[in-house]
C-alpha cells in the first residue's frame, strides 16, 4: 500500500472519533493500540476513547470509551507501555482551583484502563505531562495555572506527589495572550537528565535537573532560554542525535533551531 493510500484510510478511521476529540494521540505498539483524548464538557465525549490500529489496511477500529474521565486533553505512555497518563484540563478539582492527573493500566486485549489514582496538578488548566525515559517520573505543564509539577511513580503505576512544583511569574510583551505565564510543554532530555518547559506567556524555554528516581527537579543554571519577544514557544523536540533541538513558536509562526549542550 503507498504512503497516500495509508494516509487516507488512516484519516477515514478517525471519522469515528467524538465530535469533541482534540486530537491528543498515545499508542501502544505492541498492541496496536491507539487513545484519543477529548474534552468532555463538549459534545458528548465522555473521556478516552481507544481502538486498534490495522498496519496493513491503515485502518483504525473503534474499540469504545476505555476510560470515563473529565476533560483529559492531553496523554502519554509508559515506557513498558503498561500505564497511560492524562491531564485533566480542568479549573477546579476537589473544591480547589487546579486541574488533575490521572494514572490508569492498559489493558491490552480491551483496550479498558483501569483507574490507579487522580491528583492536583497544583495549577489550572493542565495542557501537556511527559514520562520520563525510564518511566519512573511524570511531568505536568500547567497552561492556565503557570506552572509544573512533577510525580513520582509507583511499582504499580500509580503516581505520588506533586514531589516538585514550580510556579513561574511575569509577562510578556503581548497584551492579550501573555499577562501570565503559560507553560505549555514539558519535554525530557535524550540523556534523561534534563526537563525542558516551554511557556509561551513569558517566551521562555525553562531547564531544570531531573531526579528520575525521585521524580523531583532543580532549577538548572542557566534557568532558561529566551525566544524572541511575543514568539510565544509552545512545544519542543530533540533531534535523533541529541546535539540539536527545535522550538516551537505558536505566536510568531516560527521555530527556533537551538545547539543542546549536553554536558551542563
Amino acid at each position: 500500500m503507498n504512503n497516500k493510500m495509508s494516509r487516507r484510510l488512516f484519516l477515514a478511521g478517525l471519522s469515528a472519533l467524538p465530535l469533541a476529540v482534540r486530537w491528543s494521540f498515545a499508542s501502544a505498539t505492541k498492541s496496536n493500540l491507539m487513545f484519543a483524548g477529548t474534552y468532555t464538557n463538549k459534545g458528548s465525549s465522555k473521556g478516552i476513547y481507544a481502538y486498534r490500529w490495522n498496519p496493513a489496511s491503515g485502518t483504525l477500529e473503534s474499540l469504545g470509551l476505555a476510560a470515563e474521565t473529565s476533560n483529559p486533553t492531553f496523554l502519554a505512555i509508559s515506557p513498558d507501555q503498561h500505564h497511560l497518563y492524562a491531564v485533566n484540563e480542568v479549573g477546579v478539582y476537589n473544591g480547589a482551583k487546579t486541574g488533575s492527573v490521572s494514572a490508569f493500566s492498559i489493558d491490552h486485549a480491551s483496550g479498558k484502563l483501569t483507574l490507579k489514582n487522580v491528583l492536583p496538578t497544583d495549577g489550572g488548566g493542565p495542557a501537556h505531562l511527559a514520562v520520563d525515559h525510564t518511566g519512573k517520573s511524570v511531568i505536568v505543564a500547567n497552561y492556565g495555572g503557570g506552572s509544573i509539577s512533577s510525580y513520582a511513580v509507583q511499582a504499580d503505576g500509580s503516581l505520588q506527589g506533586p514531589v516538585s512544583h514550580f510556579q513561574f511569574s511575569g509577562h510578556g510583551p503581548n497584551p492579550e495572550r501573555q499577562t501570565t505565564p503559560h507553560a505549555h510543554c514539558a519535554t525530557v532530555s535524550p540523556d534523561n537528565r534534563f526537563v525542558l518547559v516551554n511557556d509561551l506567556g513569558l517566551d521562555r524555554v525553562w531547564v531544570f535537573r531531573l531526579d528520575a528516581a525521585k521524580g523531583t527537579l532543580t532549577a538548572n543554571t542557566p534557568p532558561f532560554y529566551e525566544s524572541e519577544p511575543g514568539a510565544g514557544p509552545r512545544h519542543f523536540a530533540f533531534h535523533p542525535n541529541g546535539k540539536w533541538a527545535y522550538s516551537v513558536n505558536e505566536m510568531g509562526s516560527s521555530v527556533d533551531a537551538l545547539a543542546w549542550d549536553r554536558s551542563n
